[in-house]
């Protein structure tokens, strides 16, 4: 159905469990779930302009971008700086089951939601069974 790519991930994690840290930050953490015809991602983007936040789909690989700047003036003293700016990607592959030409997208208090809906040929559906003297349905 959807499927996530990482190919450091489990790198990343082996080197978490020796060393007990956490090798590097997620840019752009994200929760997935399905519902009866959607599928819905959120994907965390606080702080983010919506003007640059750019969505892709190719070949069944959603690739979304988006770009946090450093919010204070660029001649300031930064005293802290813990929150990451630039760039950020994340890629997730859909699964054939999904209708890429329909996704919603919206942005609001620094989350994109994004509405996949499932394609028609994969939700389940009622077959009526013809011949001998009663007709049966099967659910397929």
């Amino acid at each position: 159905m959807l499927m996530r790519t990482d190919p450091f991930r489990e790198l990343d994690r082996l080197t978490e469990q020796l060393l007990g840290t956490v090798a590097r930050p997620v840019g752009m953490p994200m929760d997935a779930y399905r519902t009866d015809d959607h599928v819905v991602v959120h994907f965390d983007l606080p702080g983010v302009d919506p003007e640059t936040v750019d969505l892709d789909v190719e070949r069944n690989v959603l690739t979304v971008n988006a770009e946090r700047s450093w919010p204070g003036p660029e001649d300031a003293e930064r005293i802290a700086a813990e929150r990451p700016t630039g760039r950020f990607s994340r890629q997730i592959f859909l699964g054939d089951t999904l209708d890429t030409e329909r996704i919603e997208a919206t942005y609001e208090a620094g989350v994109l939601t994004l509405r996949i809906p499932v394609a028609e040929q994969a939700k389940p559906r009622k077959i009526q069974i013809s011949g001998g003297s009663d007709k049966k349905e099967l659910t397929g």
